[in-house]
């Protein structure tokens, strides 16, 4: 069965206090987004990678490949207005016919282990939709909108991370909806047509870098080898 992960990468770099966009930033040697394509690439060398960028840093993409040599194989798909948009624009590179399992993962997620990766994959393949989760630790306090509050179970709460794996056509006919606000992963996309999300383990490494702080720790993740 053929596998695709739609790799998104639209960030501007505002909360990092940057104008270099997030996923373009130097870590460990090389920019952010290579480090997250090269573990993809070593998942499965025959996975089909779908970068999808904003138009504007295409170029400039393109010329950080020449400078780091990095020659990953890889289609590119255009950014759209929204997250849903942009994936929406990598599966239209997909042929409408092809069966597979194709994951959606967020481009500065450069610390999403093998392992993950490949428990999201595998369990995909029997049951079409799947997202990786870890606990939570710390207490969780709910607050209405008269900022009334109260504790809530944090055993009955989980962080989603990606890649969030499905069967191909399952997840092209679910992008055929139109787009609601509340559409703020592809798991939610999913599960708007009444499919079921099923969850699987994921690694606490696989951080979503979006401030300075989120890259101190990508720097001491990479330094300690993860």
């Amino acid at each position: 069965m053929e596998k695709y992960v739609i790799i998104v990468a639209g960030g501007k770099g505002l909360r990092m206090g940057n104008a270099l966009p997030k996923q373009f930033i130097p870590i460990g040697g090389k920019p952010l987004l290579m480090h997250t394509i090269d573990v993809f690439y070593q998942y499965d060398k025959n996975i089909h990678i779908i970068l999808v960028l904003p138009i504007g840093q295409q170029a400039y993409w393109k010329e950080l490949c020449k400078e780091y040599a990095f020659q990953r194989p890889y289609l590119l798909a255009n950014g759209g207005d929204t997250r849903f948009h942009s994936v929406q624009n990598g599966l239209s590179l997909i042929d409408g016919q092809e069966n597979g399992i194709v994951g959606v993962h967020d481009g500065v997620r450069p610390f999403v282990s093998i392992e993950t990766i490949k428990q999201c994959y595998d369990t995909a393949e029997r049951l079409d939709a799947v997202v990786p989760v870890t606990d939570i630790n710390e207490t969780i306090r709910y607050v209405s909108s008269t900022s009334q509050s109260h504790t809530v179970n944090r055993d009955e709460y989980k962080l989603v991370q990606t890649p969030q794996v499905f069967n191909l056509q399952l997840l092209k006919q679910a992008y055929q909806q139109e787009y609601i606000e509340t559409f703020t992963d592809d798991a939610s996309v999913v599960e708007a047509m009444g499919k079921t999300i099923h969850l699987v383990t994921g690694n606490r490494e696989n951080i979503k870098i979006t401030t300075p702080f989120d890259l101190t720790i990508a720097e001491t993740l990479l330094k300690q080898d993860v």
